[in-house]
């Protein structure tokens, strides 16, 4: 039987979602968590690996078991044996060719910038602080230049072991709130860092440093060495990914994405 699972989870306790030398991880926690209420060892996949620091508001997960537990079971039992900064949100049994990470047509992100010259205290470790005033407006024009298919290799990290840096973004937006700036993308993959060194290009046109124009010029370039710093991880959301042949799974969506945000 296959089952996925809707998790939530504050980034800033673990060293990323996967399994590794360095602990806690959310996916060790995880699956040490279903295990114990399947009473069998469990394996997660799940939709997009998330870095140290990265928080997920609803990272899509399958694993495969011969346990026989309600939705409900899974969900309280997993929840009982997990630290305070994971929570599964939903589990339900999905056709066997169903998988977390290649099902997915989308992803999406948000990055939070907390924009004032005093640092935060509530939002510690959820948002990145810049100091300096945004433009956000310019942000947001700079930002459409990525929109449609392109090479993003100005956007990789060095460690990034995709074959391709090639990747579709379906929409990209940049608003202010208040004192907070919010970046919203979506795409059907990303890169590694891919999101947190557009945020940092954006960054730098919101301050006036770069033109709008120069996110088009970084594009071209193919260069990462010319494209700016890495935004800090603390402002980092993975939001959900997206199921168009899996309808029945409850994919969180938060107020204030596009309306179409579910187009593939």
């Amino acid at each position: 039987m296959r089952l996925a699972a809707g998790i939530e989870y504050d980034g800033s306790g673990f060293f990323g979602w996967q399994r590794q030398r360095q602990s806690p991880t959310v996916q060790a926690c995880l699956e040490s968590a279903l295990s114990r209420v399947a009473d069998q060892a469990i394996q997660v996949h799940c939709a997009g690996r998330t870095d140290t620091g990265v928080h997920a508001h609803c990272q899509v997960v399958h694993f495969d078991t011969h346990a026989q537990r309600s939705e409900r079971a899974w969900v309280l039992g997993t929840n009982t044996y997990l630290s305070a900064g994971i929570s599964v949100l939903w589990v339900r049994e999905i056709d066997a060719d169903f998988h977390a990470r290649f099902s997915a047509r989308q992803r999406r992100y948000r990055y939070r910038i907390l924009n004032r010259w005093v640092r935060p205290a509530l939002e510690r470790g959820r948002v990145a602080w810049i100091r300096q005033p945004l433009d956000a407006e310019a942000m947001h024009a700079a930002a459409q230049y990525l929109v449609g298919e392109h090479d993003f290799s100005s956007f990789r990290a060095v460690g990034c072991q995709s074959r391709s840096p090639v990747r579709t973004i379906h929409w990209i937006t940049v608003e202010r709130n208040g004192h907070e700036v919010v970046i919203d993308i979506a795409a059907n993959a990303f890169l590694y860092h891919m999101v947190r060194n557009i945020a940092g290009a954006l960054i730098a046109v919101g301050r006036g440093l770069e033109p709008v124009s120069w996110l088009e010029e970084l594009l071209a370039r193919r260069d990462r060495t010319v494209a700016g710093v890495t935004a800090p991880a603390e402002g980092l959301f993975f939001v959900a990914p997206h199921y168009p042949d899996f309808p029945q799974l409850p994919v969180a969506e938060p107020v204030g994405f596009p309306v179409d945000s579910q187009q593939p």
